[in-house]
């Protein structure tokens, strides 16, 4: 809403010199098992809101709305996240492992950011299950550089997995010409931040977002 009112110089005026960056979104289709929890999911809340408003309880109205999003979001990425003894696929994540593969194997680097500390832990728990070395940074890592200085110094690191609150500032990526960014964030200059971790001055290859 606001993008229009906001004044600034961008990236091509400033930095002319920058390779090109491509975005694309990519939807993916929820599992079968996956679809029926969201499903049922949606519906508890919207009885559960369409009862508030007949009770006019607008302020439990408004926390059970924000509640049901946020589970909702949550059930769109991986159901484990709501129920750790879900035993069934997501969807998204089987779409994000398997262009993962086809970058790692061209020997590419990438940033996964998500809002959601426990959506990178289940991708922590696939790569330490698979013994796919990766760097790893959220808002209670102690020694960032040290997380950092992996990614970017060692060739075999080619994952970086990154809370956007706590990595979507201050970092200088320019290894990585691939970013994910695993869940839409509210306010979109987040994920231009986010983003601006691998293309900045410095970069050298067009990057895919």
């Amino acid at each position: 809403i606001i993008k229009p009112f906001v004044l600034r110089r961008t990236k091509n005026q400033v930095a002319t010199e920058l390779p090109p960056k491509t975005e694309q979104i990519i939807y993916c289709e929820m599992d079968e098992a996956q679809a029926e929890i969201y499903e049922s999911t949606k519906s508890e809340y919207r009885n559960a809101l369409l009862e508030g408003a007949v009770h006019n309880s607008t302020k439990g109205t408004q926390i059970a709305l924000l509640q049901g999003l946020t589970k909702l979001r949550q059930l769109a990425n991986h159901p484990k996240m709501v129920d750790t003894k879900y035993s069934k696929d997501s969807g998204k994540f089987k779409a994000v492992i398997e262009m993962l593969q086809s970058i790692s194997a061209e020997g590419n680097k990438v940033l996964i950011f998500s809002q959601f500390v426990k959506h990178l832990d289940l991708f922590k728990e696939y790569f330490d299950k698979k013994d796919i070395p990766y760097a790893y940074l959220d808002g209670a890592t102690k020694d960032r550089a040290r997380a950092v200085q992996e990614f970017k110094e060692k060739e075999e690191v080619r994952i970086f997995l990154i809370s956007i609150k706590a990595g979507g500032v201050g970092l200088n990526l320019t290894e990585a010409d691939y970013v994910f960014i695993l869940d839409p964030w509210w306010n979109p200059a987040v994920e231009q931040q986010a983003i601006d971790r691998s293309h900045r001055i410095g970069q050298k290859r067009n990057v895919f977002i």
